[in-house]
């Protein structure tokens, strides 16, 4: 089971990831694409570092927008694997 961080240990990692955003349980953010295609590659390219970490986000897409959502249900939060995979991400949008 993953452990849930606290408050201050959020908002210090959330400081690494400053594009994600926290709501009740969970980080979320939401990518623009220029074209639909851009967003679905690069879904695609997010799944494989989901199956890679064995951590999904839930994910909606919405023609070129894409929103984001991590949490550990398992720890019912935000936990290390929810910020270590939000990282990922961002240097998979840069």
């Amino acid at each position: 089971m993953s452990e849930l961080l606290e408050d201050e240990e959020l908002s210090i990692a959330l400081k690494k990831c400053p594009e994600w955003e926290l709501e009740k349980k969970a980080i979320t953010r939401t990518i623009e694409f220029e074209e639909f295609n851009d967003a679905i590659d690069f879904v695609n390219d997010l799944a494989e570092i989901a199956e890679e970490a064995q951590h999904h986000p839930d994910i909606i897409i919405r023609h070129t927008r894409v929103s984001l959502l991590l949490t550990s249900h398992d720890a019912d939060g935000v936990t290390q694997l929810d910020i270590e995979l939000a990282q990922r991400i961002d240097n998979l949008v840069d």
